[in-house]
């Protein structure tokens, strides 16, 4: 079965929610916008505070190439824009709306909406995609249509669309191959026409069989609209990161992206499955981003859920959609266990980035004394990155950001695999955040 080199095989704590369909949160009467919600620069409002705004409309924009808009997710007024929390630990400016609870107006149909992908340019995908304000919804909330618009000297050939989902907890993508898997083959068809690739790759992990028996039915059943090679899906083994892209790529096509490279730099582009469930619903439907699957589970919480959640709601808000939080509640964090972030208020709104929010008791977190490097070597031999982690946080722990930068510290994927494995308890990751923010802010 097809992988990746070292890795780990962590408890994946899946069955709480794997078998739970999505239901539709209730919508909020208040959301908060963050406006900056991408892997890129940070939008610029277009609403002042005393507006009234609809269902969809666009409120918050940016002329930087890297960047993504965003929307108003429930139809009211605005009344606050102030720097306001982000679910990873910093204050930006956000925009709060207070819900009219009238959301009866329609968003714009497409005007491809009766077309066949065939019939659609590449451009004209690309234009969607950038209104729609879509980004990465695996986790790195690169923008879409930077991604769909690739460099005219880099070929790519392959779109390699992402159904792993190999963090502990976390069953959104599995619910939505399951639940929409047209949807998916017809956002990835988008993606490669938008590219120009010959060939789309579904790449799934073998413990969500069900789903790759769902996709490869689709595929079977929808053939090539004469533009495509081929569609195929390939079932991948259970192993963590196997969703990193580049661990995707070297896993399914045995092509190593570069240091400080890209997908694109090797024929690639990766799509998670939601990312092109929200291209097909741009595309086809006139939709922007303002609604996204949430898994919300953890033995702290009362009723485990897949809920699909409007942007801007507040973590208090689908926490108590899901029965509240258990009386030995003790954690929340947005995302898994391994990547995700921990947060010190139920305030802050769910963003496109937010795939779980996972709420574990106190029996289920430990607290453990950090010991000096023994060089064991283990982190080493676990790294998927092929990097010397234990190297990486000292150098950034003693401020020599140089030395970081030259053993590699821009390629930590920051998985957490060393942090796993690591009998010395070093929060290697969270000295490798640094390393990379000392660097930024030096350039």
């Amino acid at each position: 079965m097809k992988t990746f080199a070292k890795g780990i095989h962590p408890s994946y704590c899946k069955n709480e929610t794997k078998g739970l369909r999505i239901v539709e949160a209730i919508a909020p009467l208040k959301v908060i916008i963050l406006l900056h919600q991408n892997l890129g620069a940070s939008c610029e409002p277009l609403v002042k505070v005393g507006d009234d705004v609809a269902l969809g409309q666009k409120i918050g924009e940016t002329s930087k190439f890297v960047s993504a808009p965003v929307h108003a997710s429930i139809a009211g007024k605005v009344t606050k824009i102030e720097k306001l929390p982000h679910p990873c630990g910093t204050n930006v400016l956000s925009i709060v709306i207070e819900g009219s609870g009238d959301d009866s107006r329609k968003l714009e149909n497409s005007i491809f909406e009766s077309r066949g992908i065939e019939n659609i340019s590449h451009l004209e995908i690309r234009a969607a995609v950038k209104e729609a304000g879509i980004v990465g919804l695996g986790g790195a909330v690169f923008p879409a249509y930077v991604k769909l618009s690739p460099p005219k000297d880099k070929k790519i050939d392959t779109i390699l669309v992402n159904g792993c989902e190999c963090e502990p907890y976390i069953t959104a993508d599995h619910r939505i191959m399951l639940e929409r898997a047209e949807d998916v083959v017809k956002g990835a068809k988008l993606v490669a026409k938008a590219c120009n690739a010959g060939r789309i790759i579904f790449g799934v992990e073998a413990n969500k069989k069900d789903a790759i028996k769902v996709l490869r039915e689709v595929v079977r059943h929808k053939p090539e609209e004469g533009i495509y090679d081929g569609l195929e899906v390939v079932e991948l083994a259970t192993k963590y990161p196997q969703g990193g892209e580049k661990m995707l790529i070297k896993a399914v096509l045995d092509r190593a992206v570069p240091s400080g490279g890209l997908p694109l730099d090797v024929g690639v582009v990766v799509a998670n499955v939601g990312s092109c469930v929200a291209i097909a619903e741009a595309v086809f439907m006139g939709l922007p981003l303002i609604k996204r699957v949430v898994t919300v589970t953890g033995s702290g919480i009362c009723e485990p859920k897949n809920l699909l959640v409007r942007i801007g709601t507040t973590f208090k808000d689908i926490i108590e959609q899901c029965g509240g939080l258990t009386a030995d509640a003790y954690k929340v964090i947005m995302g898994g266990p391994m990547m995700g972030v921990a947060q010190y208020t139920l305030d802050v709104p769910v963003v496109k980035a937010t795939s779980c929010i996972l709420v574990l008791a106190k029996k289920d977190v430990e607290e453990e004394k950090i010991y000096p490097c023994i060089k064991c070597g283990r982190c080493v031999r676990n790294c998927p990155m092929n990097l010397v982690p234990t190297r990486l946080a000292a150098y950034a722990n003693s401020g020599k950001f140089s030395d970081f930068d030259e053993w590699g510290g821009q390629d930590c994927m920051e998985c957490g695999c060393c942090v796993y494995v690591c009998p010395a308890k070093i929060p290697i990751v969270q000295l490798v955040k640094l390393g990379k923010l000392k660097l930024r802010q030096m350039k």
